[in-house]
């Protein structure tokens, strides 16, 4: 079996980055994404990776997806989770199937994922798994609230599955990022982009940091100095004033 790192929401973004600096690494590359044509031309672009179009939102995306790894003749000796989307807007007033969407895409299909290579992982002793979380998900969301809600999740069942496979020789983090130069805003909705975007980190940066912190098995990854700060300040500040806070700033905690 030739081992792989599969990378999904490869087709923009987070995606693409982590696909160009792991293809630097040698790695060979399954990219899974709904956007078929821009995971051709980026498995053209690297040249040892191929594409998987998929809508990973689907209620048995993972099942079909290892499916074709599988007879590809491929095992995923790197998991990459990094498909995920957020809306921006009260719960009451969001599309209902949209929302599920959401939730279906940001924890169903990932911790599907997990839960499928995990055994192959455990008796080969060796794997990685990074999980795309949030700063969001160190605090609720008003006006984001299931998409903060989402990314609680990752981290919470993140750092729960790096202690269960740690002592299998098996790396797991959660990685955490800010604001980040990708299409997250657009899909999200965000009105006020030009105070997004001064926030923003690189995408390049985020994902590089974020191999850094999975090579080390760093259980929680939050990249750039003022997202640490503000992530370790939730600690310490009653949860009255988080919420009010985060309904005011959701723009400022996002992927």
């Amino acid at each position: 079996m030739l081992p792989i790192a599969l990378i999904t929401g490869a087709s923009a973004g987070l995606g693409v980055d982590f696909a160009r600096q792991l293809s630097a690494r040698g790695h060979r590359l399954v990219l899974a994404a709904r956007r078929a044509d821009r995971l051709e031309a980026l498995a053209d672009e690297l040249g040892n990776a191929r594409a998987v179009g998929i809508d990973l939102s689907a209620h048995d995306a993972a099942h079909r997806l290892l499916a074709d790894v599988a007879a590809a003749g491929e095992q995923v000796e790197l998991l990459i989770n990094n498909a995920g989307f957020g809306l921006g807007g009260n719960v009451a007033e969001l599309d209902a199937e949209r929302q599920r969407q959401m939730i279906d895409l940001n924890i169903g299909t990932l911790t599907d994922l997990c839960r499928a290579v995990a055994p192959g992982m455990i008796a080969r002793r060796s794997g990685a798994i990074l999980n795309v979380a949030s700063t969001a998900a160190f605090q609720p969301g008003p006006g984001m609230a299931v998409y903060f809600a989402t990314k609680a999740y990752v981290l919470s069942f993140t750092e729960a599955l790096h202690e269960e496979l740690k002592p299998h020789g098996i790396k797991v983090s959660a990685l955490c990022p800010g604001p980040t130069r990708t299409e997250f805003g657009d899909v999200a909705g965000f009105r006020n982009k030009g105070a997004f975007d001064r926030l923003s980190m690189e995408s390049a940066d985020v994902v590089r940091q974020g191999l850094q912190g999975l090579d080390r098995n760093q259980a929680v990854v939050v990249t750039g100095a003022m997202n640490k700060v503000g992530a370790l300040s939730t600690r310490f500040v009653p949860r009255a004033a988080v919420r009010k806070i985060a309904g005011k700033m959701k723009f400022m905690a996002t992927k």
